[in-house]
């Protein structure tokens, strides 16, 4: 029931979709409205308000989460030109790779353009050995040999370690004894790791009339009836137990911890771990809706937070970024909307966009160990 309701609200949409000009045919009886499923809501705003539309970043960019979104030499070069026309300076490509992939990868990248900076995955090849640490550190200290310059993008949304398509039972958090000795050698390399942990709240509510973000949360959900399965709270405390235990290894929380919805928390969190590093990567959509609370958020921890896309490369989805970032525009629709809520400016300060674009950035990058 709760699923068929997804399909039929429509108590708030204007709007008719049309398909290649033909109007759709509907009887004296029915409701445009009442016809009209919100996958295809495309509002378009009415109001008359000025714009800014920046074509690239104010001031010079390193780019803290990226992926190869490209795996050719010629989609590569593209990408490079498209860094250089919206100032941005470096881009970390999370590759979640190790073995003869990452080599691929680094070769790939590294000899078309300087502006990429590669990092690895680890092994999990042998995760429920006896012999997995030894294992996945040797190959650790091969990629670090390579070039790898740091670890990312590690991931768990409540089912534990999957990314590296290695582990098939769920439960193998990052809190885990198995990663300690890895952990510690990546402090030891002065590898920084960025760790992605749960998702948006969202993802977790129920998918019915009520999830205020229900068309993303249809598409990216998490059924928490799955055995094993961590909330997002449980999936945030298991990587925070991580955080503690290795005091000398830099993490980076991916995405604001998935924490946007509540400022406070993420705050208690932030103050609790005075090392942990933030980035703000494909979450331009979730904390502009709320850009006066975002905003104080990022004034307060403005020394700790780092720009990221984790996005495709496309010229348009840089500007969406600049757009929100530093403008105060309101109440506009980008070309792709994950959401059914309009964005709004944040309209950053030049002292904090420099640190979030970038200083923070050369800080961290700069204290890994040569």
């Amino acid at each position: 029931m709760k699923q068929s309701l997804f399909f039929s609200i429509a108590a708030s949409l204007l709007l008719i979709a049309g398909c290649s000009g033909n109007k759709v045919a509907i009887s004296q009886d029915q409701d445009p409205v009442d016809q009209l499923q919100l996958k295809d809501y495309e509002p378009v705003s009415v109001f008359q308000l000025e714009e800014h539309k920046p074509t690239a970043a104010k001031f010079s960019v390193i780019d803290m989460h990226s992926h190869p979104y490209r795996d050719d030499e010629a989609g590569i070069r593209a990408w490079a030109k498209t860094l250089e026309e919206n100032n941005i300076e470096k881009v970390i490509i999370h590759t979640k790779a190790f073995g003869e992939e990452f080599d691929c990868l680094y070769d790939l990248y590294k000899g078309i353009s300087d502006k990429f900076e590669i990092w690895c995955g680890f092994d999990m090849t042998k995760w429920d050995q006896p012999e997995f640490p030894a294992c996945a550190i040797a190959e650790l200290e091969r990629c670090y040999a390579k070039g790898a310059a740091g670890v990312g993008e590690l991931i768990d949304k409540g089912m534990g370690e999957r990314i590296s398509g290695k582990v098939k039972e769920p439960g193998l958090h990052f809190n885990d004894p198995k990663f300690d000795t890895l952990f510690e050698k990546c402090g030891e390399l002065g590898l920084p790791v960025s760790i992605h942990s749960g998702d948006p709240i969202w993802m977790y509510e129920p998918i019915d009339a009520h999830n205020d973000g229900l068309m993303n949360a249809k598409h990216w959900r998490i059924d928490l009836s799955e055995p094993g399965i961590l909330d997002l709270d449980g999936v945030v405390n298991a990587f925070l137990e991580c955080v503690e235990r290795h005091p000398n290894t830099t993490f980076i929380a991916c995405h604001l911890l998935n924490y946007n919805h509540d400022y406070a928390r993420l705050s208690e969190v932030m103050d609790s771990h005075p090392k942990l590093w933030l980035d703000i990567s494909a979450r331009h959509q979730e904390t502009c809706v709320t850009p006066r609370a975002t905003k104080r958020f990022y004034e307060k921890y403005q020394d700790r937070l780092l720009f990221g896309t984790d996005n495709d490369p496309d010229p348009s989805m840089y500007r969406a970024q600049w757009r929100i970032l530093e403008t105060e525009d309101e109440h506009f629709y980008l070309d792709e909307q994950s959401y059914h809520w309009p964005m709004q400016g944040i309209g950053l300060s030049d002292e904090v966009l420099k640190k979030i674009y970038h200083d923070n950035a050369v800080r961290l990058l700069s204290s890994r160990k040569k």
